[in-house]
């Protein structure tokens, strides 16, 4: 009887403990604390300005490519993706070596993305993305079809 008198003695200062209000003030805010960084304005799309070139997005027997793989472009240009057969389809361009101003323009330059860098998935033959290169410094801009990228679909876009 004792130890049943114990466990309910010590259950109601459990509860007690647990119930009760506490008249702790909040502590003040420090006003030299600055506020977080606010985030980064993400980049407007560059509209095209130069020609758009044609690649076509294939999966056949002959394996899955885009044609042409590498192509040349002058800044302001467009690149249209096309998806021909052998899909689903999509563009990713690698962003690892690209400096942070020109991953968002190019992220921004997309006309349906899925993701940073990446447009969305086309699943039926006809359906196109078109990436402007408007705003983009000279240099080489590695992409690939991310569902095909095992298979070697992947190619070089080289700004002038």
């Amino acid at each position: 009887m004792q130890l049943k008198n114990l466990s309910i003695i010590a259950s109601v200062f459990a509860l007690a403990a647990c119930g009760g209000k506490s008249e702790e003030a909040a502590p003040a805010a420090d006003s030299t604390a600055t506020a977080a960084p606010a985030a980064e304005a993400a980049a407007a799309p560059a509209a095209v300005t130069g020609a758009t070139v044609e690649v076509k997005m294939i999966g056949d027997a002959q394996g899955y490519r885009f044609e042409p793989a590498n192509i040349t472009v002058k800044t302001g240009d467009a690149v249209k993706f096309v998806f021909i057969s052998g899909g689903p389809h999509n563009v990713a361009f690698e962003g690892a070596a690209l400096s942070a101003d020109v991953k968002k323009q190019l992220d921004a330059n997309f006309s349906s993305k899925m993701a940073e860098l990446s447009s969305a998935m086309m699943l039926n033959a006809g359906e196109s993305v078109t990436v402007s290169f408007a705003g983009i410094p000279a240099g080489q801009y590695a992409y690939n079809c991310t569902p095909h990228l095992a298979m070697g679909m992947k190619g070089v876009v080289t700004v002038q």
